[in-house]
This record gives structure tokens, C-alpha cells and sequence, in this order.
């Protein structure tokens, strides 16, 4: 991997999503290094990482969506775009299962109206990084695991389905054989860390109810297995992917799984959670009430690695997941407290 000192300074780059959680850990990753951030965001919610730590104020914001493919062509050509990061999409689960349709829309469509904008622009656009998921390959047996880049991709629920599909649109891109878009695909773990605000997630949801703050309800018998990766390495990924597929074009078209190797069922996730917040009256409850069954439309194990990243970019993880966890308990501490209004217990 090569050494690029200041290779982001003045770099002008649009993030797709840039409210959302990836999107403004990544924003304020790229601000140090002194990149221009262009950011898109359908609802303007200022109870979010990227305005309550103020990042807002150093980035351009658009208001609209993601799958106007006008708006899209007239930022990156009035802007003069060269790097992309897509990381809008619908990422909960349990929407998806009652609301595909809306899901598909904002997960596929979005998708290649995004690289359709991209291809079509009079702006030469140098790298572009599409946040897929690793539920784009469905279930595999614990034997198969943990997912490796060469799996076929056997998606089986609506949202696992959404990313799948934009995974192929996105490679149909890279490989057209007019004019390819330089494009890289990521698909990790678990992703947790300071400013997500999706509280249908497992860790900011047990961190919160621990603090008491709402009251934690279980969705599933804890038996699910997963892997977490901390959301300043996932922003370092990025960083990395775009730099290297921008000096090297032969990049484009790759797939680069990561996760820790380390997996944990979600008990003691949250088993962990109460234990770090002293709450083990409230914990002694909710392990009582874990039903018998899976959570519906749930994958029941995914494991991730970093094989490929570190053959490719010497990349692994910085931070392990107690280190990480804490971090992001403190961060909630602080956040939860500022929000004296409890606007997100509902």
C-alpha cells in the first residue's frame, strides 16, 4: 500500500447518507485529513452525530433523495465530485420485513441511480465505494463461515435481497466495458461505535435501556450469533479503499469482506452491556424474558474476516470490542444526557 501524504487535502467528495451513522463517522474521519465534504441527506434530523458534534458546519449539505438522479447529476457536475461514497439505504431489518417495497426503492434503485449520475457526469470521477452488507450472502452452516468473497450471494430476506441485488448493479458498473466506473464493494460485520441512533440495533438499544433511559425488549432467544466492528475502523477502511482504487484502476471490481474473526452470541452482548452500566437487577429480567424462538428474518450466524484487506493493504482491526464498547458507552452517556428530552425512547 502505497504512502500518500495529504492525499485528501482539498479532495472534493460526496457521501451519500452522510446523516446517518457510517456516513457522519466517516465525514468527520475525512474532515481531519482536510477533504471538501459534499453530503446528501433526505430529512434534515439534527439530533444526529454529524450536527450534535457540530461537523454540519464544516460540509455542504443537499436535501433530497437518493434516487433523484437529477439532484445526484447536478451535485457531482456543479461540485465537481471526484469521489464517492454510497452509503445511503434502508438498513433495518425489521422495516425491511414490513415494508419491502420502500426498501427496494432505497436500496437498489438508489443504488444505480447514484452510479448512473456517477457514469453520466462530466465530472471524471476517480473512485466510488458502495457500502453493501455482509446478509448479502445469506445463510451459510457455521462450517462455511466465516464468509468469504467468492461465496455466491444467497439472499433469502427482503433487506439481505436489497443488498445482494445493489452488490450486482454496482459490479455491472465496474465492468461495463464503455465506460467503467472505478467502483469497490464492502460488505462487513456488525457495525457499532459513538452516533448511531438506530435504536432497533442491538447495542445502541441495550446501552440506552441499561442506562435507563426506555426499556429494553427483546427480539429474539440471544442465541444468534454475530461479529461487531468498530465504526472508526470502518471509516479507515473507506478511507483506504477510495485512496488505493484512485491510484490504481486494476482495483475496481473487488470485494473486501471485514469483521473481526471474532464472533459472540447476542445474550452475552447483552449480558456484557448491563454489566458495564452496573445494572444487573434489570438484566436478571430481561434474561427471564427471552423467548424460545429466532427472530423472524434474522440470519442465525455471520462471521466475518479481514483475510483480503490485509493480503491487499496490510489492514486490521484497531480496536477490539471491549475497547470499542467502552467507548461507545461513554459516548452514549453524554449524548443521552445532552438529549434531556428523551426524544429517542419511543
Amino acid at each position: 500500500m502505497k504512502k500518500t501524504k495529504n492525499f485528501w487535502k482539498n479532495k472534493n467528495i460526496l457521501i451519500t447518507g452522510i446523516n446517518g451513522f457510517i456516513g457522519s463517522n466517516l465525514a468527520k474521519f475525512l474532515l481531519k485529513k482536510n477533504a471538501k465534504i459534499y453530503g446528501l441527506i433526505r430529512n434534515i434530523d439534527k439530533k444526529t452525530l454529524l450536527f450534535y458534534e457540530k461537523l454540519d458546519n464544516r460540509i455542504k449539505l443537499f436535501q433530497g433523495d437518493v434516487t433523484d438522479i437529477r439532484l445526484i447529476k447536478r451535485i457531482i457536475n456543479e461540485e465537481n465530485i471526484k469521489h464517492i461514497f454510497h452509503l445511503a439505504a434502508q438498513v433495518e431489518v425489521g422495516v425491511a420485513m414490513k415494508y419491502p417495497f420502500s426498501t427496494f426503492e432505497s436500496n437498489i434503485k438508489g443504488t444505480y441511480t447514484v452510479l448512473e449520475a456517477a457514469r453520466t457526469s462530466a465530472s471524471k470521477i476517480k473512485s466510488v465505494i458502495i457500502a453493501s452488507s455482509d446478509k448479502s450472502y445469506g445463510e451459510y452452516p457455521p462450517s462455511k463461515l466465516p464468509y468469504k468473497e467468492n461465496y455466491p450471494l444467497n439472499p433469502k430476506f427482503y433487506y439481505d435481497t436489497s443488498k445482494a441485488c445493489a452488490d450486482l448493479i454496482a459490479k455491472s458498473y465496474a465492468y461495463n466495458p464503455n465506460k467503467p466506473l472505478p467502483i469497490i464493494i464492502t460488505r462487513f460485520a456488525n457495525i457499532f461505535g459513538p452516533g448511531q441512533m438506530n435504536f432497533s440495533a442491538l447495542i445502541p438499544d441495550c446501552i440506552r435501556s441499561s442506562l435507563k433511559y426506555s426499556n429494553f425488549e427483546p427480539r429474539g432467544n440471544g442465541k444468534d450469533t454475530r461479529d461487531f466492528l468498530y465504526v472508526e475502523d470502518v471509516a479507515e477502511i473507506y478511507e483506504i479503499l477510495a485512496r488505493e482504487l484512485t491510484l490504481d484502476k486494476k482495483l475496481s471490481g473487488q470485494i473486501f469482506n471485514a469483521g473481526t474473526s471474532e464472533k459472540f452470541k447476542v445474550v452475552d452482548i447483552i449480558r456484557k452491556i448491563y454489566l458495564k452500566n452496573r445494572n444487573k437487577k434489570d438484566l436478571s429480567k430481561i434474561l427471564l424474558k427471552l423467548p424460545k424462538k429466532k427472530t423472524t428474518g434474522e440470519i442465525k450466524n455471520q462471521l466475518m474476516n479481514f483475510d483480503k484487506l490485509y493480503k491487499f493493504f496490510k489492514w486490521k482491526p484497531k480496536t477490539d470490542f471491549n475497547k470499542g464498547l467502552d467507548k461507545t458507552i461513554n459516548w452514549y452517556k453524554k449524548f443521552l444526557k445532552y438529549d434531556s428530552n428523551n426524544t429517542f425512547a419511543s
